[in-house]
């Protein structure tokens, strides 16, 4: 499969601190990648070195064959920096309009092409409205809309959900969701959860150094994974309760009322039921139960542990 992205042992610096530090991964097509790691890691160079803002230091990126900034990316990439901002002086419609006609499009298209786009993030009503009338989430999703615009094959999204109210999250995740089968967006963001949702691969930057991971559980028959959020309970006692259940092999507790159960899916189809079953009986609270290891655990926990002697 044909990468849209290459990236080969790339490294930034700004004066003597290492932003990035011989970085290499590959992209193609496909479902939405995810872009992690603390303030600091490099995520926002990095973005910026796709878009082509930047040059990086040593090392060498392609974007479907081209380096970042050239004409023939032109309508291939789009790209929505966290601080981006609509202009107060236009409505959303000529906005859109203007970003659409440097694309490319004529008049009459690219009205439709805005159409498309505003439809695409149920916005068609607020065309003519200004931007000082949208909440902070609208103005977000309209700005999402106008990186939408002409189809893009590649996205980069820089936190699209940051300070938003979860009607407002919801939604955008049901954008990209929508729009993953016309475009692969790359997307940068603190909200783990919300990756986890969206997200198959998960690129991890640490100290300007790149790592992946996978947020579906792999097929393993001999062991699979629940994780296990609880309320304040005697994690003691919870633990030596679910190593009662048939098929448990193992339960760590990563966290303070965080618990990740190990089992036999061969010896218990029904760890969930048998789960709640025991919470119900001893009259725990819980607040989540998730299908394999947490996001979070796999990224750090996981990757922490690897680097331990």
């Amino acid at each position: 499969m044909k990468h849209i992205v290459q990236c080969q042992k790339l490294s930034h610096y700004y004066g003597s601190s290492v932003a990035l530090d011989h970085i290499s991964f590959e992209l193609t097509a496909g479902d939405p990648v995810g872009l992690v790691g603390p303030n600091g890691a490099g995520k926002t160079t990095l973005l910026r070195i796709l878009c082509g803002f930047l040059r990086p230091t040593t090392g060498h990126v392609k974007l479907f064959d081209h380096a970042p900034g050239s004409a023939d990316l032109i309508g291939k990439i789009s790209a929505l920096p966290q601080d981006s901002k609509l202009d107060p002086g236009f409505s959303i419609s000529e906005q859109l309009v203007f970003y659409a006609r440097l694309q490319g499009f004529q008049s009459s298209q690219a009205k439709h092409e805005v159409a498309r786009v505003m439809d695409a993030v149920e916005l068609q009503h607020v065309l003519n409205e200004k931007p000082q009338s949208l909440s902070h989430g609208m103005s977000k999703r309209v700005l999402i809309a106008q990186s939408l615009i002409g189809q893009p094959q590649l996205t980069l999204l820089d936190e699209p959900t940051a300070g938003l109210d979860p009607v407002n999250i919801r939604t955008i995740r049901s954008v990209i969701s929508e729009q993953s089968s016309l475009t692969t967006f790359l997307i940068s963001s603190h909200n783990l959860e919300e990756l986890g949702r969206l997200c198959h691969q998960i690129l991890l930057l640490d100290k300007g150094v790149i790592k992946s991971a996978q947020t579906s559980q792999t097929n393993e028959l001999s062991s699979q994974f629940i994780t296990l959020q609880m309320e304040p309970c005697p994690a003691n006692e919870l633990m030596r309760k679910l190593r009662m259940i048939n098929g448990v092999i193992h339960i760590s507790n990563p966290q303070k009322n965080e618990f990740i159960i190990e089992y036999n899916p061969q010896t218990q189809h029904s760890i969930d039921q048998q789960v709640m079953s025991c919470l119900t009986d001893h009259q725990w609270e819980y607040k989540q139960l998730i299908k394999g290891k947490s996001l979070e655990e796999k990224l750090f926990f996981e990757s922490n542990d690897s680097n331990r002697p």
